[in-house]
Order: structure tokens, then sequence, then C-alpha cells
């Protein structure tokens, strides 16, 4: 029952260390919407996660 629950726990991280990644996948033609994750811009300034055009 412990290793069960070790196993479960491991992948509760996994999937959401997964969803904080901010992976982004781009089709290989024309353009696409992506979204940016949120980055700190000098000085001290934190920009927002937003969708731009590739």
């Amino acid at each position: 029952m412990l290793r069960c629950s070790r196993l479960l726990l491991a992948a509760a991280l996994i999937g959401g260390l997964g969803s904080l990644a901010g992976c982004v996948v781009v089709p290989a033609h024309g353009h696409a919407r992506v979204w940016v994750p949120g980055y700190w811009a000098r000085p001290h300034v934190w920009v927002e996660g937003h969708w731009r055009y590739r």
C-alpha cells in the first residue's frame, strides 16, 4: 500500500511540474498563436503571460 501511494504521489508531482513548465507546441506551417509564459523583465517587473503570433 505504501508503494502504491508513493507511486501516485510521484505521478502527481511530475504532472504538476509538467503543467508549470510552459511547453509550447507549434505547427510546422503558417502563423500560429503561441502562449508566452510570464517572466521577469528589467528592472524587477513581472510581465504576465500572453498570446503572440509566430
